[in-house]
């Protein structure tokens, strides 16, 4: 039998409607997932590295106060002595030479003097019984006087003579780690040589000098005006040191020195750090890193890198406002410690920040926050918003 087409239009037509009605319209998109911590306010120490080299607390040269010839270094070089010990043995032959002979001259001199003074005694006799002249009595108490005179000149030659003598034995004139002898068994040194013997230098403590900018010192004063920061008393700075290999000496010391002028050269100010350093670890003259606990910072927070988020306008982060909606807040940061930032202001205590997802969120869309589990690296200072 025959279909009429109008009886087929007809059932195309009911066949599409009844698909059509047995589709229902796509559910809404949820909102983004992600992970946030509450913001908590800390206080962090403010530090700063500067670059800084260390030296002896005190250098002590070791020069000939004699002419001679060395004849035996006596200590081992690089090792620690004390005040005394005998360093250098200069051949004393010639001194002790010198010696006899201003030993004799002041014997003859004092022989003289005997002479004299007996001769005055006999004048001032025969001048009272008016037998010699007044004139020559005279004569001869100014001889007499002459000839003590000599003595005391003669008895100052014998003992210079005999603290030249014990220059001849050279010895430590402090207590510390004597370096490297410059001269040799054999060698003639003098008081005139250029180069001492020797150097003695006290390493324990050591002294770290180095130079913060001027400009910082300023930056700090106005953070403490402001009432953000608090600045450490001078002799309360805590100064470590970071090694060339960039590991921490194990000891703190303090700030010993600040000068009271600006170099105009750098803008800087030259510091000066005492350590401790029993077990000389720590060499005059190595480069190390100094970093300096100059302040406390108060009311900051601690975020995770992942949350500091940048633009041509500087850095801001993404907190979940009440309403679970993405606001965007600018941030004034601080320094970086390890994989996390220290942000000083722009945020709300017990804000909540977005560290995971940022890539899914944008300011004003609404998001679903979820507590960010931190990994090993994870957030120090920030704590899963609940």
């Amino acid at each position: 039998m025959a279909i009429s087409p109008l009886r087929c239009a007809s059932a195309v037509l009911l066949a599409l409607t009844i698909g059509a009605c047995s589709h229902s319209a796509p559910p809404a998109p949820q909102p983004a997932e992600v992970g946030v911590v509450a913001a908590e306010p800390t206080n962090f120490p403010v530090t700063r590295d500067y670059p800084g080299r260390l030296a002896a607390t005190l250098t002590a040269q070791v020069r000939a106060r004699v002419t001679g010839i060395v004849l035996q270094r006596v200590y081992k070089e690089g090792t620690d002595v004390k005040a005394g010990d005998v360093l250098f043995n200069i051949d004393p032959a010639p001194l002790q030479a010198s010696l006899r002979q201003a030993q004799g001259q002041l014997a003859q001199a004092q022989a003289t003097a005997r002479n004299a003074n007996l001769s005055a005694t006999r004048s001032k006799e025969l001048g009272a019984k008016g037998v010699l002249a007044k004139q020559d009595v005279d004569n001869a108490v100014a001889s007499a006087a002459e000839a003590d005179a000599a003595v005391k000149a003669a008895q100052a030659n014998v003992e210079n003579a005999r603290i030249n003598l014990g220059y001849a034995t050279v010895t430590a004139p402090i207590s510390g780690r004597a370096g490297m002898a410059n001269v040799t068994q054999g060698a003639l040194v003098s008081p005139t040589d250029t180069n001492p013997l020797t150097t003695v230098q006290v390493i324990d403590p050591i002294y770290a000098n180095f130079s913060e900018p001027m400009a910082e010192v300023e930056r700090l004063r106005t953070a403490e005006k402001a009432g953000n920061l608090e600045l450490a008393a001078p002799d309360k700075v805590q100064v470590q040191i970071v090694l060339p290999d960039g590991s921490m000496y194990p000891r703190e010391g303090t700030l010993d020195f600040t000068d009271l002028a600006v170099d105009p050269s750098t803008g800087a100010v030259d510091l000066r750090a005492i350590v401790p350093n029993p077990d000389h670890s720590l060499l005059p003259g190595m480069f190390v890193k100094i970093r300096l606990a100059l302040a406390t910072l108060h009311d900051a927070f601690l975020l995770p890198q992942s949350a500091i988020l940048r633009d041509n306008n500087g850095a801001y982060v993404y907190v979940v406002g009440t309403d679970d909606k993405i606001v965007e807040k600018r941030v004034d940061l601080g320094e970086q410690r390890g994989a996390d930032w220290i942000v000083q202001g722009g945020i709300d205590a017990g804000a909540r920040v977005v560290v995971s997802g940022v890539q899914k969120a944008q300011a004003g869309e609404q998001v679903k926050p979820v507590p960010f589990r931190a990994s090993a690296d994870g957030a120090p200072g920030a704590t899963a918003a609940k």
